[in-house]
């Protein structure tokens, strides 16, 4: 239960929708529960969740990669609000800035800077090396400070 906003947040950021980011936690907990043997006993649960939940995403937009709604963006530019309130322009700026830096990038981030998991942690969810880790969160903050017009000092 400890897991599951860690997960909903982290689902949010891929799927940029809370109903879809409900869908996949519902799934990624489905899943666990039915594959509880699978879990080897004294490892990190949250990360094996994380695993599940990123796997589980990437199978589904793979199925529907080729799907377009609105190429064009003529539909919905008609819908666009000018935001009236700073922290609503400052979170659209951020999540534009977010959506430019790469997958690998944008997940490292996230899960160390955003879900405030450890470099080791988020290595193992990503299966990636501790180093490769830290070396994607330090371009990351680098780039998204960049994109903001910000130091990197700002973004820490």
């Amino acid at each position: 239960m400890r897991a599951l906003p860690p997960l909903r947040a982290f689902a949010i950021n891929l799927t940029r929708s809370i109903d879809g980011a409900e869908d996949l936690v519902r799934d990624t907990v489905l899943k666990a529960i039915t594959r509880q043997e699978r879990f080897e006993p004294g490892t990190n649960m949250e990360a094996w969740l994380f695993t599940i939940l990123r796997n589980a995403y990437f199978s589904a937009h793979r199925k529907t990669q080729r799907e377009v709604e609105d190429g064009a963006g003529l539909y919905s530019s008609t819908l666009i609000t000018i935001a009236d309130q700073e922290h609503k322009i400052i979170m659209r700026n951020l999540e534009a800035a977010l959506a430019k830096l790469s997958p690998e990038h944008r997940d490292a981030l996230i899960l160390v800077g955003a879900e405030g998991m450890a470099y080791e942690e988020a290595a193992t969810v990503l299966g990636v090396k501790v180093g490769t880790m830290k070396s994607r969160v330090n371009r990351a903050r680098t780039r998204l400070a960049e994109l903001m017009g910000m130091t990197v000092t700002d973004v820490g």
